[in-house]
């Protein structure tokens, strides 16, 4: 028993020993280091003293020393502009659709509303039908995401592996895909699927082409024949991350007897999984806040983007007595900023839960290969 106590309290002196050459050794390092250091202010006061050479290295000193001090106050200011730029919307539309509509015309309230209410938002989500919107939005553009991301997949898995005649062409179209503007090609995508008669089969079939016009066919198309909205772009995203990829994946699946196809979904596709939710969550973001061509495909509004572009005559005619669209935006700023909330929620909770792959996703995609 003695002889443990003997042991347990050598250990103890053994630690607060090393404990203690620890901290001389850092006061040692502290008093070499002040030894030969000098302050700014003696640069400033001796500087005329020096000769060339230390004149020289001291500034190189001095500048470094302020640098380290003033780059961090600058980087904060410019990054709190910055997400003030960005966030100032969504803190306005928040604060505007938790108030009561006498106090849009408080001029003591800038922010925090005297009295917060939650009545807005409810009247909001009955005026527009809010669940039915939301399940119609999922139908056409969420469906439309995902029929993009495998067909775009696909094709960028094509130009990244395979060599075939006129892919240089081929991949041309594709960057014009990313430069020309959706406008230009928009009137002409409209008559096609207004007249939809592919090579006379339709007439043939049913004596007369086929009206796809305010039908989700329309945009299923486009996504499944890689020409829906930024198809070009995901494309590119998907060939340049594909040919990161060692080739030496695709030998080895050769080897074991896996065709073209089998080695794509079964060694490509896990390995890229991080880049294809980055391109689901850009696709579903764009069609989600898409409303040039859901506008000129749907002349009712189907989907969020296009309830969101109407919200003051829909808003307006539900709660107006006659049923029409009354006053001027400002009198129901309340209840529009209520369904620009409602509008952007599910986009919000999507990217809360999906934000750690997503980031992997665009830090490994091959924006920069």
């Amino acid at each position: 028993m003695d002889n443990e106590n003997i042991q347990v309290a050598s250990e103890a002196a053994s630690v607060s020993t090393k404990k203690k050459s620890k901290r001389q050794l850092k006061k040692e390092e502290k008093k070499r280091l002040s030894k030969f250091h000098v302050g700014s202010w003696e640069i400033i006061t001796h500087y005329h003293g020096y000769n060339a050479a230390e004149k020289k290295h001291y500034r190189y000193i001095l500048g470094r020393r302020v640098s380290e001090k003033v780059w961090p106050v600058f980087r904060f200011l410019i990054l709190f502009g910055l997400s003030f730029v960005v966030v100032y919307p969504i803190l306005y539309m928040i604060s505007c659709a938790i108030r009561p509509q006498i106090e849009m015309a408080d001029p003591s309230i800038m922010w925090i509303p005297k009295t917060v209410t939650l009545s807005n938002i409810e009247e909001t989500w009955l005026a527009i039908d809010y669940p039915n919107l939301v399940w119609e939005t999922i139908r056409v553009n969420v469906v439309c995401s995902i029929i993009q991301v495998i067909t775009c997949s696909i094709a960028g898995y094509g130009f990244a592996r395979f060599k075939f005649k006129l892919k240089g062409l081929f991949f041309a179209i594709v960057i014009l895909q990313i430069i020309v503007p959706t406008q230009v090609i928009l009137i002409p995508q409209y008559m096609q699927f207004r007249y939809f008669d592919p090579l006379g089969i339709c007439t043939l079939l049913t004596g007369g082409a086929l009206n796809l016009a305010n039908s989700p066919w329309a945009l299923y198309l486009q996504a499944f024949f890689c020409n829906g909205i930024r198809a070009g772009l995901f494309i590119f995203l998907f060939r340049q991350f594909f040919r990161g990829l060692p080739k030496e994946l695709e030998d080895a699946a050769y080897l074991d007897g896996c065709g073209p196809f089998e080695t794509f979904v079964r060694i490509m596709v896990p390995n890229a999984s991080n880049s294809f939710l980055t391109v689901f969550i850009f696709s579903v973001v764009w069609y989600w806040n898409d409303s040039y061509v859901s506008g000129v495909f749907f002349s009712k509004s189907k989907t969020i983007s296009l309830m969101v572009s109407n919200l003051y005559q829909t808003i307006s005619s539900y709660y107006s007595p006659t049923g029409t669209p009354t006053g001027v935006p400002a009198d129901w700023l309340v209840w529009i900023e209520a369904g620009c909330l409602l509008s952007i929620l599910p986009i919000l909770i999507m990217y809360i839960f999906l934000q750690k792959n997503f980031v992997e996703g665009v830090e490994r995609s091959g924006i920069v290969g």
